[in-house]
């Protein structure tokens, strides 16, 4: 595994934000969800597309707080522009579970956190 310096993990804005929208994407080559995130105020509303139908239906989604990458650039995915990428974990399947903040705190974290 390479190294990386400190100054090298601060270019990786990593942020939460609440899924506010989510569609099935059927067009998609490998079966995923199309998201609509509010990261609040300061980043607003961004589209992402992720491939987690093992896990997730898309009305489960609503309202649940994620981690994504805010600062890659947009890469169109079929004919949907997915502008952050959100982040995930395998599990022993290989298929992709979310992470965000710690369920058992009591209160949700401000939108558009950034990741330290």
């Amino acid at each position: 595994m390479a190294e990386i310096g400190f100054d090298d993990f601060l270019k990786v804005d990593i942020r939460v934000g609440e899924v506010v929208r989510a569609e099935p994407y059927p067009e998609a080559r490998k079966p995923a969800i199309k998201l609509w995130i509010d990261f609040g105020a300061e980043l607003g509303k961004k589209k992402s597309s992720a491939q987690i139908t093992a896990h997730y239906a898309p009305d489960d989604l609503i309202g649940k707080q994620v981690l994504a990458v805010v600062n890659f650039p947009p890469r169109q995915i079929g004919r949907f522009m997915s502008e952050v990428l959100v982040l995930g974990l395998p599990d022993d399947g290989g298929e992709i579970v979310l992470i965000g903040p710690d369920g058992a705190v009591p209160a949700n974290v401000p939108l558009g956190g950034r990741l330290h």
